[in-house]
């Protein structure tokens, strides 16, 4: 064996020890990172049980997206189980077996939902709770509420099972929880008039922070299947989605049944199971803040 060919594979070897120890010690540090604890002061949410309340935790419930996930009746789905090892599914959330929620006081519901806190202390990995960081105080008592009085239904246990590539950019701090995502120190959202208005449309789009982005710049959704399309670009950016919709009804048309106005299909990735809940309020709301927002170049959103 020639010197220089010696030299090739000991470097070979050298590095493919180093790649392996690099990716022992990112995925060690992932899982150090997930069950790190986190420990945050917040009000207690209010106690809720009235019809009224009831009846708007329903409808947010429906249609902020929380069905997506833990399944209409709230025992829980599976929502990703991709090839490449990547599977999640969302807790049951009724007293049923496997219920996760018994137990919760008031404090518990505001840290898991709005900051990605478990009660338990550890981060909510696939809780979208930057979504959910500017719920009113209302809402989420509201919300809290319509859960609070599901009835009990058998689920199986909640899974988040990472592939090693998700985990090492968890590691790295490319992939966040949520919590990571949010900024904790902003006080309660001031509550605003549920109308058609920009100012409303602009609470009801928190709900597409976590797959479009903080700016709503969409593009590649980070730790998302490999096959996932990229979110779209929500403001007016020259290859923005909105350009398609030339009315509030062509918008509101498309969350309904997941087809744009020319007869294409959106990406399924897309929750329509909540999207077509939307009010017609919310919806036109929506619309029009989604309308008025400035370009932002696509992918920008930190």
């Amino acid at each position: 064996m020639s010197r220089a060919l010696r030299r090739t594979l000991s470097a070979g070897a050298i590095l493919a020890a180093v790649v392996a120890a690099t990716t022992a010690l990112g995925a060690l540090w992932a899982e150090r990172k997930m069950q790190r604890q986190l420990v945050l002061d917040v009000p207690a949410v209010p106690a809720r049980a009235d019809a009224a309340s009831i009846e708007r935790g329903r409808y947010l419930f429906a249609s902020r997206g929380c069905v997506d996930c833990h399944g209409a009746n709230g025992a829980g789905r599976t929502f990703i189980d991709d090839a490449n090892g990547l599977r999640v599914r969302g807790p049951n959330l009724t007293p049923g077996a496997y219920g996760v929620v018994a137990g919760y006081a008031g404090a518990d519901w505001d840290r898991v939902v709005r900051h990605g806190i478990k009660r338990d202390g550890r981060p909510a990995l696939i809780m979208p709770s930057e979504d959910y960081n500017r719920l009113t105080d209302d809402d989420l008592a509201a919300l809290v509420a319509y859960v609070q009085q599901l009835p009990a239904v058998a689920g199986e246990p909640g899974e988040v099972r990472l592939p090693l590539l998700v985990k090492l950019l968890y590691a790295a701090g490319v992939v966040q929880d949520a919590y990571e995502k949010i900024d904790h120190t902003l006080p309660s959202q001031t509550p605003v008039t549920e109308t058609v208005s920009a100012e409303h449309g602009a609470y009801v789009a928190n709900m597409c922070m976590g797959c479009h982005g903080a700016k709503l710049a969409g593009g590649k959704i980070p730790g998302a299947p490999p096959d996932w399309p990229a979110a779209s670009n929500l403001t007016a950016a020259v290859d923005g989605a909105m350009h398609r919709y030339a009315s509030a009804q062509q918008f509101r048309q498309m969350l309904a049944t997941g087809k744009r106005p020319d007869g294409s299909p959106v990406s399924t990735v897309m929750p329509f199971s909540s999207l077509q809940s939307l009010s017609e309020t919310d919806a036109h709301a929506l619309y029009l803040y989604l309308k008025a927002l400035p370009p932002v170049p696509t992918g920008s959103n930190r």
